[in-house]
């Protein structure tokens, strides 16, 4: 029987869908701002390891942890804190700033040196969900046999996964219950979504005799808001709920479907419309030369009596001898049978309908809207297309000049109809591709959140030469687009985030939002 419930747990396991599980390149994002925390007694030239737990950078000089892990540094005052990251070469020291044992948190400040900033996630939390717990558990480095020596070096974090179980809390703080496997070392490590953003600090698990099913709990985001806010930190957090870049690119496809269909539609309509009025634009242009024939003609029938009037009479004033007036009369005789003629072969004829066309203007406007974007613009987040992980759902300006400059300093080359920029920052851990398109207005930006080792791959490609400022100079563009062409081989092919922006014509005002 128990061979049979795990033969169908393993089937459901493996019919769950994709996205119930983590994106692996948003959690090693995470990871990279997580450290471990350890406590060091000094006997003269004599260090001794007392005990370790784990953290994560809030700030780039600042990490929370459990309070019950750094505990002792009160009352043993030779015990020093080391902060050792995941990654490089250096580790840190640190003192503590804010101690607050009713939540169990605690706030590290650190001597030297910067570190990856962690997003918190400040929506809610959903039953079920799935989670990462990141950290250093201790057990892990006795199986490995890890010293002193080895404990104090950048090492990788270890990662487990669980799930979300219920919203129970404890009694004395706002927790999160998890099944996520935690063992000593994981305190004060984070817990993640699948999208990297810290959901609590693990603070304790429940102790099992090894029957039973073991639980985490993890200090909520309201308690580390709350914690943070009276130690005058501002953190970073989203509200942005988390999804694939699968789920994203699947709604993006329908999107687009859905504008190509409604653009048909739009496009059948006005061509309809169109033909509507080229048909009535014809037959009134139709009825115009017919009422214009009919009206020539009876001119020219009216000229014709009168030309017969005046011949006639002309001719009796000759018969009377009376040559003067007989003169005059068929003088006119003559006018009035040229005009007759004159209307009637000059008439309107049905070929012209074509010329009389007149079609009503629509008052669109017409003609290539590919540089209707100079000057200021707003970029409004399209979240229906975007993937957030750890950026603002925040409007930005975007100030656009003919030639591709942006905001008066970026310079971006057109690839096509489009026009595209990366950027390599001189601090933090991310990469960005933007491209823009003109002809639609849509802003997309892609980020990448690589590990050090290819962050320092990518800023060497521009340390002898970097790009600044703007011009339409072939070597500054040739610069921009090697540039991207060079990452293309450094970054994966999925980003991290993907955030799709719709500008408009306008400007921010000082009040507006902005990243």
């Amino acid at each position: 029987m128990v061979a049979l419930l795990r033969r169908l747990c393993l089937i459901l396991l493996l019919a769950a869908p994709a996205g119930a599980r983590a994106e692996q390149q948003d959690i090693a994002a995470a990871a990279r701002g997580v450290v471990r925390v350890v406590l060091v007694a000094t006997d003269g030239s004599d260090a001794y390891f007392v005990g370790h737990g784990s953290g994560f950078a809030v700030a780039p000089d600042k990490v929370v942890t459990n309070a019950h892990v750094v505990e002792l540094t009160r009352e043993e005052k030779n015990l020093v804190i080391g902060v050792i990251p995941s990654e490089g070469t250096k580790t840190y020291g640190g003192r503590v700033i804010a101690y607050s044992p009713g939540n169990d948190l605690a706030l590290i400040q650190l001597e030297e040196g910067r570190l990856p900033v962690s997003t918190f996630y400040a929506g809610a939390v959903g039953d079920g969900q799935h989670v990462t717990a990141i950290g250093y558990p201790g057990n892990v480095d006795r199986a490995q046999g890890l010293g002193l020596k080895q404990m104090v070096e950048p090492l990788g974090t270890v990662k487990t996964s669980g799930n979300v179980s219920s919203g129970r809390s404890t009694q004395s703080f706002d927790t999160i219950l998890h099944t996520a496997p935690l063992a000593a070392g994981n305190s004060g490590g984070p817990l993640v979504d699948d999208c990297g953003r810290v959901l609590g600090v693990n603070s304790f698990g429940s102790v099992s005799d090894g029957h039973d099913a073991e639980f985490g709990f993890a200090v909520s985001w309201r308690e580390v808001a709350s914690f943070l806010r009276q130690a005058g930190v501002s953190s970073l957090h989203t509200v942005v709920p988390c999804r694939s870049m699968a789920e994203a690119d699947a709604a993006e496809a329908t999107i687009t479907q859905r504008e190509a269909q409604a653009s048909e539609q739009s496009e059948r309509a006005e061509a309809d419309a169109q033909e509507a009025a080229m048909a009535k634009a014809r037959d009134d242009a139709e009825r115009s030369v017919i009422s214009a024939r009919e009206n020539a003609m009876a001119g020219a029938a009216v000229l014709l009596a009168i030309a017969v009037l005046c011949l006639g009479a002309g001719g009796l004033f000759y018969t009377q001898k009376r040559e003067k007036r007989a003169t005059w009369w068929l003088a006119g005789g003559g006018v009035a049978l040229f005009g007759a003629l004159g209307l009637f072969f000059l008439k309107p004829s049905f070929s012209s309908i074509d010329e009389r066309i007149v079609l009503p203007d629509d008052g669109k406007a017409t003609g290539n809207k590919a540089f209707a974007w100079a000057g200021d613009n707003i970029c409004r987040i399209d979240l229906n297309r975007s993937r957030l992980t750890v950026s603002q759902a925040n409007d930005i300006p975007f100030h656009w000049a003919e030639g591709g400059c942006v905001d008066g300093q970026t310079q971006y080359v057109s690839s096509g109809t489009k026009w595209q920029r990366a950027v390599i920052p001189g601090e933090g851990n991310f990469v960005t591709v933007s491209e823009f398109d003109p002809a639609t207005g849509q802003l997309r930006i892609q980020r990448w959140l690589p590990d050090l080792d290819v962050m320092d791959k990518a800023r060497a490609l521009v340390k002898d030469k970097p790009v600044k400022g703007c011009g339409g100079d072939s070597g500054r563009l040739a610069q921009v687009a090697t540039l991207r062409s060079d990452l293309s081989a450094l970054l994966p092919a999925q980003p991290n985030e993907r955030l799709v922006y719709r500008c408009q014509k306008g400007r921010l005002t000082p009040a507006d939002p902005q990243n």
